[in-house]
C-alpha cells in the first residue's frame, strides 16, 4: 500500500508539471485502475461471501450430522436398556419357575409322607383292633 501511495503522490507531482493533455490521460489511467480496482474488491467480497455461504452450509450439515449421532447414541442405549430390563424380567420368571417346581416337589414329597403316615395309622389301627 505504501507503494501504491508513493506512485500516487508522484503522479500528482508530475501532473502538475506536464500539459493538459498529458493530465487528462493520467485521470484516464487513473479511472482505470480505479475501476480494476473495485471490480477486484467486489470479486473478492463476492468470493468471500460464498466461502462463507459453503462454510456456513457445511457448518449446518456437521451439526445436524452430530445430531443424528447424538439421537443414534440415545437410541443405542435405550435399546440397551430394554434389553436389559428384558433380561431381567426373563431372569426373575426362570427363578420363579424353578421355585414353583421346587415347591410343587416339596408338596409331593409331603404328600408322600401323609400317605405313609396314613398307612402306617391304618395299620397300627389294625393291629390295635387284633389285640383286643
Amino acid at each position: 500500500m505504501s507503494v501504491r501511495a508513493k506512485n500516487a503522490e508522484d503522479a500528482v507531482t508530475a501532473a502538475e508539471k506536464e500539459a493538459h493533455n498529458k493530465v487528462v490521460a493520467r485521470i484516464e489511467q487513473a479511472h482505470t485502475a480505479a475501476t480494476a480496482a473495485t471490480e477486484k474488491a467486489n470479486q473478492e467480497v463476492k468470493s468471500a461471501k460464498d466461502t462463507a455461504s459453503r462454510n456456513w452450509n457445511a457448518l449446518g450439515a456437521k451439526i445436524a450430522a452430530d445430531v443424528q449421532a447424538l439421537k443414534a447414541g440415545i437410541a443405542q442405549r435405550k435399546r440397551e436398556r430394554q434389553a436389559g430390563r428384558a433380561d431381567h424380567y426373563a431372569e426373575r420368571l426362570e427363578w420363579e419357575a424353578g421355585f414353583s417346581i421346587d415347591y410343587a416337589v416339596a408338596s409331593i414329597e409331603q404328600a408322600k409322607l401323609a400317605v405313609l403316615d396314613a398307612i402306617a395309622g391304618r395299620v397300627e389301627a389294625e393291629e390295635a383292633k387284633k389285640a383286643v
